[in-house]
């Protein structure tokens, strides 16, 4: 894996800009939420976090999850456009050293627009709420659960993409993803489960169970990857 060559790539097609700027907009989701409906929203009884988490994370998620979903369209869109990963697959060469890179990348990228909405979050409970002395823990450690739990998301993402050279099908395919994780139900398991629904869910939603079936997702979709990649160099 050759982080370095990845990182050039993605510096050269607007990945960075789009995580930033989408990253901010996710930040200033609950500033201008406050800003229109502060009265209601400082009425309720309850922490001042889940009472911002309540009102702004599923908009937030769901812009989390479509620049994921964007990120890894763009990413291979790259490879195939310069048939870059044809000669990989041509070459004594490990596909998944390509995919593990953009997976790192695409992991960090998320975790930057994850800290910028941390810090959003942050700022309107300083501003509209008495804070206690507890707010910036489980303001931490709803960063920590969520991008766990945005892992699967990033690999079966980038998997899908992968598999179609065509980026407006990978792309679609990501999107009906997105709107089919927008109806879950947060009493259904099942569907809480679904890679691209996890990310919705926040720290006062949290069980050991839900992370233990993000890491394990992570490692079965890589290892499907590592199959599918296999059979795809025999054919080759």
């Amino acid at each position: 894996m050759n982080f370095g060559i990845e990182w050039a790539k993605m510096k050269r097609s607007g990945f960075v800009p789009a995580f930033l700027a989408g990253g901010a907009l996710g930040a200033f989701v609950p500033v201008i939420q406050m800003a229109v409906r502060s009265e209601n929203d400082t009425g309720f009884l309850g922490k001042p976090l889940e009472i911002l988490l309540e009102a702004n994370w599923s908009m937030i998620a769901m812009l989390n999850v479509m620049l994921i979903v964007a990120g890894a369209c763009m990413m291979y869109h790259i490879e195939y456009e310069e048939r870059g990963i044809q000669k990989i697959r041509t070459l004594p060469t490990k596909e998944w050293h390509l995919t593990a890179g953009k997976f790192l990348i695409l992991m960090i990228a998320s975790f930057g627009a994850l800290v910028l909405e941390t810090v959003g979050l942050g700022g309107c409970g300083i501003y509209w709420f008495e804070i206690s002395e507890d707010f910036f823990t489980e303001l931490l450690k709803n960063m920590g659960y969520v991008m766990v739990l945005t892992l699967p998301t990033v690999i079966i993402m980038l998997m899908i993409a992968s598999w179609f050279q065509n980026m407006w099908i990978s792309l679609g395919i990501g999107v009906l993803c997105v709107f089919t994780a927008t109806m879950r139900q947060t009493d259904n398991g099942l569907l809480s489960l679904f890679p691209f629904a996890m990310p919705f869910q926040t720290v006062y939603e949290a069980n050991v169970n839900d992370l233990i079936a993000a890491a394990a997702e992570v490692i079965a979709f890589a290892m499907i990857g590592w199959g599918i990649e296999k059979i795809r160099k025999k054919t080759v």
